[in-house]
């Protein structure tokens, strides 16, 4: 489909666009044109990602600027999808244009999914192949073989040394698959082709943490222009992914392993000393004429990027004391000791980063402005030594950042000592949080550098609370309603049990034996009436385990199984994958199966539960986070003094957006259909934080249930769904040809010529502002006075 937008050609690689689709376009296409940001919410199962490519990939043809789109996704099946929906997009293009645009477009992922060589790629574990890929295409190794010695080198990565810089990959979009592909048969390693190609590149699809994890950020993306147009999907959960890249945890064994690798730095340093003392001297030298490193090497050799923020980085040189190699690793190791004896701690302990640095200062002498250059002088030490099993300093690199971290930062972060693993944990296992409090901080330097950042989602409300936490401004903020030709999906409140009794997961009757037993008895009776797959959320491992013993004891499970085979998601990443398998050939085969999951975990994220996957979603309690952590508290408590985000509209904001999350698994798509179910009395108070493609379907009928009021409303609704239901009766509703387009922006065009009209009439100017009167009016006067006097 080709239509504009103002201007704007836009090829739609589909022969029907959704009224929300184009809504979305064209309030996208505006941010663009104004160079700002914007919050857009866009219904699950609605084309996002293609509706996005389209405007963004014709603004870029279109404009002689050519601004580059760097789209941050959360998981690698994400990525993907995103990759093969803009190889179709191109595709489509290419037919319609009859030619074939200069484009490229990569997708960038760690090492270990990119790697090719025979050996590394069979390590199992990211940090490892890191280390091993690095032994083999470090700047040293290489200047180690052309002086005949014999070490072993990468050809996938030499091999880039022969092409040309801008043309290691030709124009096209390479999925990942592609990439390997495309690395195999030219036996070129396909992981350095995306990184150094990435300045070539139209359109970039990659993790967030390459763009918010300053470690990350400063090998990877310190390069792209100010005009580039960035893109956060799936972003609900920004903020979280925002704090995790600037805090850390730091154990007892993580110290005692740090320890071990400050050892084996020292005896390195000495075996260099009698081997090769000119490098260490060289290496002193540089230091002390204040020549950055980091900048001198080639960056792909580096060990640690600088964990602090480009603008918080110190353009001076090394403090004299760690000059040094040797004073270096005493001084690392006075550090370390200092942080052994802090671990020996009977109650908690929190304090501030200056707090910290006063105790340490008045116990050990060490100074601050030494320990905001830790990491970088350990990078310089590292590549000095030519150490090639860095994954054995891996506990050191993390004292070194968290030194580095600690001084640089004295709002927004809080160093919280807990003796303990668990309240009613008994022997001491303490673990230092150094925990970053202000999301703001990480995506400060993005919003700051970058014109356009787009934060969407299919779960976002309520809209404002973004640019509250995150401190930046909007020039558009939108939620968008869902149009259907007939209603595919039935959200209900549930807030009494079939004897009338009010349920809830609160704490103090989440264990009562008769509210368990009503939230067996709904998810029973949904089991016994839905066809194929139900998803049943909680909001915890603790009380998924607790309820599910409760349940086996009451006799339910065993009822549950006359209907459904029962699948349950556990922390391991292993067993879960298992579950989900089992679950999907289930529901294929005919037998139906219920899988009970975690609101928080991998499944109500990253996986989509479409058709018969997902025909029930139920939501058992309102997913808060645990209150009791001291970090969240930490957290609520900065947001109340610095923000002006009380502790209640947070908890409440974020447990919301992980219950709509959970219902949005299970549509994904027009000609899908789904019950969604929230169980729980409180929901009822907060239906108005859900989205608002999910508020406005749910009847105000549906929002007080009881269990046998609401399966008798999900069979009905599930029986109306089992009619045959074709295509075409969307067609002008819930989908539009490019005939209905153009009816809709005829009626756009009378509409905006009719309030003009009537704005003109009414005495205000064209742009709906009142017409410029004389400002001594005697009259306005008197109304203000009056206005003053009430």
């Amino acid at each position: 489909m080709k239509f504009f937008i103002d201007d704007l050609p836009i090829l739609f690689p589909y022969p029907r666009i959704y009224p929300e689709q184009y809504a979305y376009m064209c309030d996208l296409k505006k941010t663009l044109d104004a160079g700002g940001h914007c919050v857009l919410e866009m219904p699950s199962g609605t084309g996002k990602t293609v509706t996005l490519l389209s405007l963004i990939v014709a603004y870029q043809m279109h404009k002689p600027e050519h601004r580059k789109l760097i789209y941050c996704s959360r998981t690698m099946s994400e990525i993907e999808k995103a990759l093969a929906e803009l190889k179709a997009l191109m595709k489509f293009r290419t037919d319609q244009l009859g030619y074939t645009e200069d484009f490229r477009a990569l997708g960038l992922t760690s090492r270990k999914n990119l790697c090719l060589h025979p050996s590394v790629k069979r390590e199992k574990s990211g940090t490892v192949v890191d280390a091993r890929c690095r032994s083999l295409t470090a700047g040293f190794v290489k200047e180690k073989k052309e002086r005949g010695e014999d070490v072993e080198l990468c050809v996938y990565h030499d091999n880039l040394d022969l092409l040309e810089p801008h043309n290691l990959i030709p124009p096209g979009v390479f999925t990942l698959d592609g990439l390997l592909k495309y690395g195999e048969e030219h036996k070129q390693c396909p992981y350095f082709s995306a990184r150094r190609m990435m300045p070539f590149c139209n359109v970039i699809i990659y993790s967030y943490h390459y763009l918010l994890d300053p470690k990350i950020a400063e090998r990877v993306s310190k390069e792209f222009s100010k005009d580039c147009i960035v893109v956060f999907d799936e972003a609900h959960n920004i903020d979280n992914v925002c704090i995790e890249s600037l805090s850390i945890d730091i154990t007892e064994d993580s110290l005692r392993k740090a320890t071990r690798g400050a050892n084996n730095l020292e005896r390195k340093i000495t075996e260099m000393k009698s081997s090769d003392a000119e490098k260490l001297q060289n290496e002193y030298t540089k230091l002390v004429e204040g020549l950055r490193e980091a900048e001198q090497a080639r960056e792909e050799d580096q060990f640690i990027s600088n964990p602090v923020l480009p603008d918080d980085l110190l353009k001076e040189a090394v403090p004299g004391n760690i000059r040094r190699a040797e004073h270096f690793i005493a001084f690392l190791k006075r550090f370390i000791e200092y942080l052994k004896t802090r671990m020996k701690v009977t109650h908690t302990i929190s304090e501030t980063p200056p707090s910290f640095l006063t105790h340490v200062k008045d116990l050990t002498y060490i100074e601050r402005k030494p320990l905001r250059f830790c990491a970088e002088r350990l990078t310089s030490l590292v590549r000095t030594l030519e150490l090639i099993n860095i994954e054995d300093y891996q506990p050191l690199q993390e004292v070194a950042t968290f030194a580095t971290l600690v001084a640089t930062y004295e709002k927004g972060f809080l160093l919280i000592l807990e003796p303990f693993e668990s309240e009613a944990a008994t022997v001491p296992n303490p673990i230092l949080h150094f925990t970053c409090l202000d999301a703001a901080i990480a995506i400060k330097p993005v919003f700051d550098r970058f014109s356009s950042v787009i934060i969407t989602s299919g779960t976002l409300s309520p809209l404002e609370m973004y640019p509250k936490m995150l401190q930046f401004n909007t020039v558009m903020q939108e939620s968008y309603s869902i149009t259907l030709a007939r209603r595919s999906f039935l959200p209900m409140i549930v807030t009494r049990g079939s004897d009338q009794a009010q349920i809830s997961s609160g704490f103090q009757i989440r264990n009562d034996p008769g509210v368990v037993r009503n939230y067996g008895n709904i998810v029973l009776d949904f089991s016994r009436i839905t066809p194929d797959g139900v998803v049943v959320f909680f909001p915890s491992y603790l009380y998924m385990e607790s309820i599910i013993s409760m349940w086996q004891g009451m006799g339910i499970l065993d009822s549950i199984w006359n209907y459904k085979l029962i699948l349950v998601e556990t922390p391991d990443a292993q067993e879960s994958s298992l579950a989900l398998e089992t679950y999907r050939t289930a529901c294929c085969n005919g037998r139906g199966a219920i899988l009970f999951c975690v609101a928080r975990g991998k499944v109500s994220e990253g996986i989509d539960f479409d058709h018969q996957y997902g025909r029930a979603v139920l939501c058992i309690g309102v997913p808060f986070q645990y209150t009791e952590s001291r970090i969240l508290k930490a957290r609520l408590e900065f947001l109340r003094e610095n923000y002006r985000i009380r502790e209640n509209d947070f908890l409440s904001f974020d447990a919301m957006r992980h219950a709509a999350q959970c219902l949005g698994r299970v549509l994904r798509g027009k000609d899908d259909y789904g019950v969604m179910v929230l169980a729980d009395r409180r929901f009822q108070k907060k239906r108005n934080q859900l989205p608002k493609w999910i508020s406005q379907a749910m009847l105000e009928s549906e929002t007080n249930l009881s269990t046998d009021m609401a399966v008798a409303t999900a069979k009905n609704f599930l029986r109306t769904m089992a009619q045959p239901f074709k295509s075409k009766d969307q067609e002008g509703i819930s989908t539009w040809s490019l005939a209905d387009l153009e009816r809709h922006r005829e009626k756009q065009v009378l509409e905006e010529e009719r309030v003009r009209r009537e704005a003109l009439a009414n005495g205000h100017g064209t742009n709906g502002h009142p017409a410029i009167v004389d400002e001594f009016d005697d009259d306005i006067d008197e109304d203000l006075m009056m206005l003053d006097a009430q």
